[in-house]
């Protein structure tokens, strides 16, 4: 039983537990989650950068191994980034203060716009950062023809 007590109801642990706003809605993904998303999913954050030559998708993936990721394009050009990040072996005599990294598998889509080379697609991992790079095509311009005015 806690001596410390909290203004918003309940008591806390310890002095250090923050209140959370959220904690009595309906999800526990937080204030951005959709209902159905696991919080694994919903916290993977992949930046898209447009450059002259490319397309360039960048997640941050610590602790989770090129092979637990799958990079795939689809028909319609519809780039999908997934995987699982592993869970952390529980030990019997383990006590947990808190958990706050994520596991499971995790999601992310992307439409992709026309201008692009699908097939020339490339993905690396460094550092625990996935870069994937989508190639842009040129854009041919139309042929224009110019008229003679007869008069």
């Amino acid at each position: 039983m806690s001596l410390i007590p909290s203004f918003f109801g309940g008591r806390r642990n310890n002095m250090f537990d923050l209140w959370d706003p959220f904690q009595d809605f309906p999800f526990t993904g937080g204030a951005l989650s959709v209902p159905g998303e696991t919080a694994s999913f919903a916290s993977t954050r992949i930046d898209w950068k447009e450059t002259p030559e490319a397309h360039v998708f960048k997640a941050d993936l610590p602790g989770v191994k090129k092979e637990e990721v799958k990079v795939e394009v689809e028909e319609g050009r519809i780039l999908q980034i997934s995987g699982d990040r592993s869970v952390e072996k529980e030990e019997k005599n383990d006590k947990w203060h808190r958990v706050e990294r994520s596991s499971g598998q995790f999601m992310r889509r992307f439409r992709l716009p026309e201008n692009v080379k699908v097939e020339e697609v490339k993905a690396a991992m460094e550092n625990g950062v996935l870069t994937v790079t989508v190639p842009k095509a040129e854009v041919k311009k139309p042929d224009v023809k110019v008229i003679d005015i007869s008069g």
